[in-house]
């Protein structure tokens, strides 16, 4: 059976900790960024096209090297979580405190909402278009 801990706060804000977190917010910073800045150029580069089975492979092995990158970037730090729900798995496991976990969410959401807007000023605002929804909802305001 698994020991799950809450964690102390003298060890969940040290030195390694933050290193920690700054590990997960670059890896997740630069997984969005490559993940999703893949999806915007082949919309961009095919005029909007419907998606094919080759530009589908091509955005797949994006998102791949870019998870590898990730993981590479925050393993040997933080563990090279990257996805909440790893970090989720990995508290209810006992691997990690509930208070790192917590701390090493706020730093992937926030690594992922820093990657959406350096591609919207990267891209001229292109991310805002790529997450229209034809469904009559209305658009995120990206």
């Amino acid at each position: 059976m698994a020991k799950i801990a809450f964690g102390r706060f003298d060890d969940s804000f040290s030195l390694g900790s933050f290193k920690a977190y700054l590990a997960e917010f670059i890896s997740t910073l630069l997984f969005v960024f490559a993940g999703v800045g893949s999806a915007i150029a082949y919309n961009k580069l095919t005029a909007n096209a419907a998606l094919d089975p080759a530009g589908l492979v091509a955005i797949a092995i994006c998102h791949g090297f870019a998870l590898f990158v990730a993981v590479s970037v925050g393993a040997n730090i933080s563990g090279g979580h990257v996805n909440p729900a790893v970090t989720f798995g990995l508290a209810l496991g006992g691997q990690i405190t509930i208070l790192t976990g917590i701390l090493y969410w706020i730093a992937q959401l926030l690594g992922s909402i820093v990657a959406c807007f350096l591609l919207k000023a990267v891209t001229g605002g292109l991310v805002g278009s790529f997450f229209r929804s034809d469904n009559g909802l209305p658009d995120l305001p990206i």
